[in-house]
């Protein structure tokens, strides 16, 4: 054995050394950092079911959010302490993800958007539908949500305390959206304790806990009465003599401080893209323009003879397209679901093992909120997902949208891909429960296109309710940047949107509401749709015979979510692995 080769070996035996020392001390990193933002978080823990913090609310006060963020400051130091280098290429993605999550973070602090810590869509308001997320089977379970309830003076002082300084700093929402939430509030201020929604977990109480079943109920009663109403009381108070008419009268955070550099940010976090507001902007009308060149000729092909508003108006308004009751419009969405579930094998090679149920949205939001939504299951597996649908005034409700919506939030959509994303077990906590809205949002969207492919579309209004649904997204890109942007105002975003898309002016408005009061989010849609589409293009075309779909969705699923630009890079580095010869 020469000493050249000894030497060789020996720094083989280095480097392994090396890139085990540094992958351990990596997921440590993550490990502990999980466990911070668990701590940190525990309602969000408390929604994955961990429960070790399930007696408490976050923390709100100026003290714990400037902990928090030099926190994040000194982990991403002590992240950048790590040798990136001795990393496999696995890890080395799993750091970046990590060093951008915290370096935007770090970024986005000095805008202070903890300021305005509730909308209409929900907060401090709504904090009684957390319960639903929650088991409720050992005493602890009940003890824990007693203590919670305790708890909620406090959480409530510490809202107020952060929406007092939003007034003095000028870091507030739109009057217009915000003269929602006292209707909201007044739903929390009961005069019988049992008819508060904090009090439903006390309403069934299991078996097994019979022996304290009568305590418990007892101290609800007694805490709902004399600590939760009177803390919902003085937040209404608050809320309707100081904080509403401190509000903007205009809409759009340009009127905030710093306000076009404030959604510049929020643009390129949620669409994880360099585009401009203004670059946004046209890809909008120009994606509107090609959107209601099809529909023109789905107007056409079903034989009606007016323009489109007319079409539109007939798709508003005509019985036909109606379920007659709330009930009768849940086992539509039930049936939908059905439909779906057993086609997906034809486009999918990997589907999760967790199943998902349709629900319909509480009714105390559904009048404020949008069309559905979804809920992640629980991490530990004792809740599956769940896809929430607005029974609000049926008759505004049209059959033709519900295909889309469900592609959206269930299969193939949201429930798919984040099921699959927290069963993929050997990546990090942070990128199986994290996410990238543009990544997210965008595989729904995606998601909706691909019940072509699925042959879900075989009623030409079922695709016109699809190309309804597309174009409600080229729309966002535009209304958002011109609520946030281009200064427009509340009506000319609702008269474009209308002008575009069929959907009922209840719905609209309440889309426009929730782009006011969420800048930027709903950029996402519609920027990470045309970026998975023109991925997979690409891909068929330098594949040709090789390229195989279901292939192309496993490569874009089995690594959660992430930035586009890495999605494009994953699907880059699979043309090229399957253009290799064998």
């Amino acid at each position: 054995m020469t000493r050249r080769f000894v030497l060789l070996c020996l720094a083989l035996a280095a480097a392994t050394v090396q890139a085990v020392d540094a992958t351990k001390a990596l997921h440590d990193f993550f490990a502990a950092e999980w466990d911070y933002t668990m701590e940190h978080s525990p309602t969000w823990a408390s929604e994955l079911g961990d429960r070790r913090w399930n007696d408490q609310w976050p923390d709100l006060t100026p003290a714990a959010i400037a902990a928090e963020h030099r926190h994040n400051q000194e982990a991403l130091v002590r992240l950048r302490q790590l040798d990136r280098k001795a990393l496999a290429p696995r890890d080395q993605l799993n750091y970046d993800l990590f060093e951008h999550s915290l370096t935007q973070s770090i970024e986005g602090h000095a805008f202070r958007w903890h300021l305005v810590p509730l909308n209409q869509r929900g907060g401090l308001q709504t904090e009684d539908e957390l319960a639903d997320s929650l088991r409720f089977e050992t005493l602890k379970d009940y003890e824990d949500w007693l203590a919670r309830l305790r708890a909620l003076p406090r959480y409530a002082a510490q809202t107020t305390d952060l929406m007092r300084e939003g007034i003095r700093a000028r870091i507030v929402h739109a009057k217009v959206v915000m003269q929602r939430v006292p209707a909201q509030i007044e739903k929390q201020i009961v005069c019988d304790p049992e008819k508060s929604p904090f009090y439903k977990p006390f309403a069934n109480i299991p078996k097994a806990l019979a022996a304290d079943r009568e305590r418990l109920q007892q101290e609800a009663r007694a805490v709902i009465a004399r600590q939760v109403v009177p803390a919902y009381r003085a937040f209404h108070e608050f809320f309707t003599k100081d904080y509403l008419p401190a509000c903007f009268d205009q809409v759009g955070c340009w009127q905030m401080p710093d306000g076009e550099r404030r959604y510049a940010f929020e643009a390129k976090k949620f669409t994880t893209t360099s585009l401009t507001p203004r670059e946004i902007h046209e890809l909008g009308l120009k994606e509107v323009a090609r959107i209601r060149a099809e529909m023109l000729a789905i107007k056409d092909k079903v034989g009606f003879k007016g323009d489109l508003p007319a079409f539109f108006q007939f798709l508003r308004s005509d019985p036909q397209f109606y379920y007659k009751s709330a009930p009768e419009l849940l086992v539509g969405y039930h049936a939908m679901s059905r439909r779906i579930d057993p086609l997906l094998v034809k486009v999918f090679k990997t589907l999760p093992r967790m199943p998902y149920g349709v629900e319909a949205i509480p009714d105390k939001i559904a009048p404020d909120t949008t069309t559905a939504y979804y809920r992640p299951p629980a991490a530990d597996g004792s809740r599956a997902g769940t896809y929430f649908v607005n029974l609000y005034r049926p008759e505004t409700r049209p059959k033709w949208e519900m295909m889309a919506l469900s592609l959206h939030e269930s299969v193939p959509g949201h429930h798919l891909q984040i099921a699959l994303a927290q069963e993929q077990g050997e990546l990090p906590k942070f990128r199986r429960y994290g996410s990238y809205t543009a990544f997210i949002e965008g595989w729904g969207l995606y998601s909706e296109h691909l019940g072509e492919e699925l042959g879900l579309y075989t009623d030409p209004y079922d695709k016109f309710g699809q190309l309804t649904y597309e174009i409600w997204r080229a729309v966002r890109l535009v209304v958002d940047t011109g609520i946030h942007s281009l200064k427009w105002d509340r009506q000319r975003a609702i008269d474009f949107f209308k002008a575009n898309a069929p959907k009922q002016e209840n719905d609209i408005t309440n889309e426009i509401d929730r782009y006011i009061s969420w800048p930027g989010q709903a950029l996402a849609y519609k920027v990470g749709e045309l970026k998975i589409k023109e991925v997979r293009t690409r891909a068929a075309k330098e594949l040709g015979p090789k390229f195989d779909l279901r292939e192309f969705h496993d490569v874009v699923l089995r690594n959660g979510a992430v930035p586009l630009e890495i999605l494009e890079r994953f699907v880059g580095e699979w043309v090229e692995e399957k253009q290799r010869p064998n």
